[in-house]
């Protein structure tokens, strides 16, 4: 693993693209099926509210991979309960203070045994019934056994492609080394833009699976995350 993060710095000129600014709002919006104004206020804040997440470049607007792991992250409680952004803040700061860490949501504690943490966080600073407690947890639990992580911070992520947070395939991936961290199939590199684009442009699933190589399910996941973005 050292290795391949050593190869892919240098690719970036030395830097880790981990921490990179290679997203826009947009892409992170709908990548992660978050609204696009939730998005923007969690990182640029609104009238009257700091923002929660440090944006890599504020300037330009544009993330880090980080930011999207972060983001996904504050998704997690935001799915259950339709929680204030200045509450999301008061709990991320809780964190800060708790981890001694300035990204608490990428950490590698929070990561490993994050859950628990992170409930304490919302059940502190958030109106959380009990019954939502036991939601929460299950939901929190599912976002983020999809990071995977090393001991630096996170590696990919795995974004859902269907609404079914808790029995939805890891089919898909966002590797800031792979693709210049484009959603790709799990394993393959492929970028799933290119799928969907060849697909609407009338190429048929059976016709893209013998081109790629690939199962037929694995080409129809790569279509259902991006055709509801297009539209």
């Amino acid at each position: 693993m050292k290795e391949r993060t050593e190869s892919a710095r240098d690719i970036y000129g030395g830097r880790d693209p981990v921490e990179i600014p290679a997203y826009t709002i947009l892409d992170a919006a709908q990548w992660l099926r978050v609204p696009q104004s939730t998005t923007r206020a969690w990182l640029l804040g609104q009238r009257g509210f700091q923002a929660v997440v440090e944006i890599a470049d504020r300037k330009m607007r544009t993330l880090s991979f980080r930011n999207l792991v972060e983001l996904h992250v504050l998704a997690a409680i935001r799915r259950e309960h339709e929680v204030p952004m200045q509450r999301i803040r008061l709990a991320v700061e809780f964190m800060q203070e708790r981890l001694g860490v300035p990204h608490p949501l990428t950490s590698q504690r929070m990561l490993t045994d994050g859950r628990d943490i992170l409930i304490e966080a919302f059940e502190q600073f958030v109106n959380v019934t009990r019954r939502g407690q036991g939601e929460l947890r299950e939901v929190v639990q599912a976002y983020l056994a999809r990071i995977d992580h090393d001991a630096h911070g996170p590696l990919r992520l795995y974004p859902f492609s269907t609404k079914n947070v808790l029995e939805d395939p890891r089919s898909i991936v966002i590797d800031p080394r792979i693709q210049f961290g484009r959603p790709c199939l799990v394993g393959t590199g492929i970028p799933t833009i290119e799928v969907a684009d060849r697909c609407k442009a009338g190429e048929s699933i059976a016709s893209l699976a013998t081109d790629y190589g690939l199962p037929e399910q694995q080409i129809e996941e790569a279509i259902r995350y991006e055709l509801p973005l297009a539209a």
